[in-house]
């Protein structure tokens, strides 16, 4: 059994990484509405990872006799004027993502739950992944998408990406 406070801010971060998979296919909707379907298909497989995300953590409490609850996932708020927006959005949140992730390390840091701390490395390595990935997608769309030709050769990138559950994370 895990500590309380550690099981609370862990059954949050639940319902955090829904509500990103929530926020993410809202992106991929903008970018499908807009015609780029590569971005939206990127968007998408980024929503599918923060639900597995999201399961890996449930996992975890059950598997340490924590109850899983759910709390209602807000509707995403935002408008976008242009193409840069949503990934601007994007970077901003997995900014924000990974000081939630942070602070539950701290915590368990604190209470010298080191099975949590081992649990939490992958999530810390892989919130520098998704930073990067984010800040990539923004500094791309700087540099081509003003370009009709460049935007259009970006779209065909992101079009390729394929979902790869993850094979070194904690099991779901």
């Amino acid at each position: 059994m895990i500590n309380d406070k550690i099981a609370k801010l862990i059954n949050e971060q639940v319902n955090k990484e829904l509500y990103s998979a929530y926020l993410y296919l809202d992106f991929a909707n903008y970018y499908a509405d807009a015609g780029l379907d590569g971005f939206a298909h990127w968007y998408e497989v980024q929503a599918i990872e923060e639900r597995d995300h999201a399961m890996m953590m449930r996992r975890y409490l059950i598997d340490n006799g924590v109850r899983v609850t759910f709390d209602k996932i807000d509707k995403p708020d935002k408008k976008f004027a242009n193409n840069i927006e949503p990934l601007k959005a994007g970077f901003e949140h997995e900014q924000y993502v990974t000081s939630l992730i942070n602070a539950i390390y701290s915590a368990a840091f604190e209470l010298k739950d080191f099975k949590t701390m081992q649990f939490l490395d992958w999530f810390i390595k892989e919130q520098g992944e998704e930073e990067k990935n984010a800040d990539d997608m923004v500094r791309k769309m700087q540099l081509f998408g003003g370009d009709a030709k460049g935007l259009y050769a970006l779209n065909a990138e992101l079009a390729t990406r394929v979902y790869a559950p993850s094979t070194t994370g904690p099991a779901m």
